[in-house]
């Protein structure tokens, strides 16, 4: 078997899309201290890792507005309007995967993307179709180690 000289790995949110939250609860809140103190403290970046990591937005949601119940639309709004936290691609950076593409080198995705959340990507941006493979996160699985006394 021959393996390619060389392979190209990329990042989604933040490399090859401009994935914010700001970019939706700019919408929906009528000052910037209001969307800075929700994403600090309500939809954290914490929790939204744990999305990452495979925890469904029904259960993440639920639990989110028993402690915040006075913020129950804004807390689905992240799940129901995520497509509006992408801007679109970055420009630069697809233009780099494109020529990689051209030139046939091996391109992947590794993301921690939510599992639940990139078939809105998917939708949206074909060049995500180019890729050899995805990696996602919330279905990777850590590998089992055995420690060993050497």
């Amino acid at each position: 078997m021959t393996l390619p000289s060389s392979v190209a790995v990329f990042d989604l949110g933040g490399v090859l899309i401009d994935w914010n939250p700001r970019h939706l609860y700019r919408k929906l809140f009528k000052h910037e201290a209001d969307i800075e103190y929700f994403l600090a403290n309500i939809c954290t970046t914490e929790w939204n890792q744990q999305q990452d990591a495979g925890r469904s937005f029904a259960q993440a949601c639920a639990a989110l507005k028993l402690e915040h119940p006075g913020n129950a639309e804004m807390i689905d709004a992240w799940f129901e309007r995520f497509d509006e936290m992408m801007a679109g691609p970055i420009a630069g950076a697809l233009d780099i995967l494109s020529e990689l593409r051209e030139r046939e080198v091996p391109i992947y995705a590794l993301s921690n993307w939510s599992a639940e959340t990139f078939p809105f990507a998917q939708r949206r941006f074909e060049f995500l179709q180019w890729f050899r493979a995805v990696f996602l996160s919330a279905e990777m699985h850590p590998r089992q180690t055995r420690s060993s006394n050497l």
